[in-house]
């Protein structure tokens, strides 16, 4: 198995189809010899176990909302994901900081962008942010039939959808519009990942390291 320490997170409102992207991802790039290791937010440990609780109570206030995902994403970085690059994987993350800045500092006026950003600033950053793009009626109509969290909703995710794809623009992230079918949703991202991966002295064709 090839090694390089590269980390790619997935962004995107709920329903956007971060969670099968990252699966395929993990596959295609399997298949091409590397190291991956595919995790998602929030976490598998016990913190996030409690957000996945929380995330259907909308008793529980904002600000705790906001913490509790940065005690869960501080954590996830430094034992899990941190590792992993540490090993020479290429780490995929369904969903890391921007969902926090994004969804966080929305809820209520007293939460800005720039406090849920500084309570994260102890984890590292994605060497590739990919934000996946829909119309909110479309991501809540793939969830018809699911039990819906607090944060789905239609006038909320507008305005989480217009507050991700300014982000992209100003942060440089990359964006795709997942409206389309899996596949070629799905082959748009993997040029993406692979432009990236040669920008950091990655030969796809010969699986060369420089």
């Amino acid at each position: 198995m090839k090694e390089i320490p590269f980390f790619c997170a997935f962004e995107g409102i709920d329903g956007c189809g971060s969670t099968t992207h990252a699966k395929l991802l993990k596959g295609f790039l399997t298949n091409l010899g590397f190291k991956v290791h595919l995790t998602r937010e929030p976490s598998d440990s016990e913190i996030g176990h409690l957000l996945r609780k929380f995330l259907s109570d909308n008793s529980i206030p904002p600000t705790t909302d906001a913490l509790l995902f940065a005690a869960d994403r501080d954590y996830h970085y430094h034992v899990e994901i941190k590792k992993k690059l540490e090993e020479g994987y290429i780490v995929i993350s369904d969903r890391y900081v921007e969902s926090s800045i994004v969804y966080q500092s929305l809820q209520i006026p007293e939460i800005s962008v720039k406090w849920v950003a500084e309570i994260n600033k102890f984890v590292g950053k994605p060497d590739l942010t990919i934000v996946l793009d829909i119309d909110p009626k479309i991501s809540l109509e793939r969830k018809r039939g699911e039990p819906l969290e607090k944060f789905e909703d239609i006038s909320f995710l507008i305005k989480v959808r217009q507050l991700y794809l300014e982000r992209a623009k100003n942060e440089g992230y990359e964006i795709i519009n997942t409206n389309d079918i899996i596949e070629l949703v799905q082959e748009k991202i993997q040029q993406i990942v692979l432009k990236k991966l040669e920008s950091v002295g990655v030969d796809i064709q010969t699986q060369k390291f420089g």
